[in-house]
């Protein structure tokens, strides 16, 4: 499988929980792990007739909320073509499913172009536009130097790579080696390809195209910790969530209010390990080779599919505080940040961001 990693309450001091701590990655053999931690928070008011629907998929699990459904559609059908949509995903993206899209190009030689399908060709293409924006910072070819730190498949190492090693890989990877020409897809150096910081939103946004072809407009899709929402929620309100505090408690720091709109969260607060008294994080700097050593704990973004929001959460949270704000104002990014202080957490929000919160209480 790949290996990516809604209760509802009334609303004053209390929360529907839904922490969700997801590694996001494709099982085992992830790029990093990203952490997606949120609450529902629902109204007082009655709720109406909902579905909601799970099950496993890529490597983690889906959670479903649907209210209004239009009448003919069957709830055992919704769940079956949504089974079969995630497990189309993971045929096409899948880094453990040795025929999988994705495995038949990282087995095909260099310089040889491999045709592939057009969902596949889209996470390529956002994945290369935000490697191109983020300055290398988001790359779907880091996988080998993940791995060498230990947060891959293999146990973490008992020392700590040595420079010759990170040098070497930093030198082979690179989203630069990859062009893809329409639905041709074609390598310049042995790279391999691992969409674990992308797909499980790209899988969202099927699931979320797929209800929305059926008429429904009022849902909520999580996948392994990423969200998308539109319309309303069962009690009739915009869909609310919770952006989770990074601590040993399930606390909420922020509640916003989002509809229509993808959402994730990266952070490395919870998979590290420490050699020598220091502590290495899961989230890696393709473009050093290191993992990151700055002070920002968590990244949301709220964008207009799950896919980009998955994609940049990532990028920015490699990137650090000041150049993440500094990339969500230039590209009007929608993200709201935590930054490890002496004291606790300080929040930082782009310009974006900021409808989001003004909407509380209202």
């Amino acid at each position: 499988m790949i290996g990516f990693a809604n209760a509802s309450t009334k609303t004053g001091p209390l929360y529907s929980a839904l922490f969700l701590f997801v590694a996001s990655g494709f099982a085992g053999a992830s790029r990093a792990i990203f952490v997606l931690s949120l609450v529902l928070l629902a109204s007082c008011a009655p709720e109406k007739t909902t579905w909601k629907l799970s099950g496993p998929t890529m490597g983690t699990a889906y959670h479903i909320t649907v209210t209004d459904v239009p009448p003919g559609v069957s709830k055992a059908e919704l769940q079956s073509v949504i089974d079969a949509e995630l497990a189309a995903v993971n045929q096409e993206m899948s880094t453990y499913i040795p025929d999988s899209e994705l495995m038949r190009f990282n087995a095909a030689p260099v310089g040889e172009g491999v045709e592939i399908s057009a969902h596949l060709a889209d996470v390529i293409a956002r994945s290369l536009e935000i490697y191109r924006h983020s300055d290398g910072a988001f790359d779907v070819t880091v996988g080998p130097l993940v791995n060498l730190w230990g947060f891959g498949p293999l146990p973490e190492p008992e020392k700590i790579p040595a420079e010759d090693e990170i040098a070497s890989l930093v030198q082979a990877i690179g989203s630069d080696a990859l062009d893809l020409n329409g639905l041709v897809l074609t390598k310049s150096r042995a790279v391999t390809i691992d969409l674990s910081a992308i797909a499980k939103g790209h899988g969202v946004d099927r699931v979320a195209d797929l209800l929305e072809a059926r008429g429904i407009a009022n849902y909520l899709v999580e996948v392994g910790g990423e969200l998308r929402t539109a319309g309303v929620n069962p009690q009739g309100a915009v869909w609310r969530v919770g952006i989770e505090r990074p601590s040993a408690g399930q606390v909420v720091q922020k509640p916003i209010q989002v509809s229509g709109k993808g959402i994730a969260t990266s952070g490395d607060y919870r998979n590290y390990y420490e050699r020598d008294g220091k502590r290495y994080a899961h989230t890696i700097d393709p473009r050093t080779g290191r993992p990151v050593e700055h002070k920002l704990a968590s990244v949301t973004v709220i964008a207009e599919t799950c896919a980009a929001a998955d994609g940049y959460a990532t990028a920015l949270n490699v990137m650090g505080a000041d150049a993440a704000l500094k990339l969500a104002e230039e590209q009007q990014l929608a993200v709201f940040l935590l930054v490890k202080t002496d004291s606790g957490f300080e929040e930082r929000v782009s310009s974006a961001f900021s409808p989001y919160l003004e909407r509380q209480g209202r």
